[in-house]
């Protein structure tokens, strides 16, 4: 949220508010999917901890 405020305070006047909601679409699709994949399969999340830590 505060990204992107941020974002369009450091851009070019000529980009507007909507072209950066338009381009972290992609960044939020993969996020989401990440979250159902940990979901779905836990195993994901805990296998780098397991192998660490034995």
């Amino acid at each position: 949220g505060f990204a992107l405020f941020y974002m369009k305070a450091v851009a070019p006047p000529e980009i507007k508010i909507q072209q950066i909601y338009r381009g972290i679409i992609p960044f939020v699709l993969i996020q989401i999917l990440a979250v159902i994949l940990v979901m779905v399969f836990p195993e994901l999340a805990l296998w780098l901890p397991r192998t660490l830590l034995g």
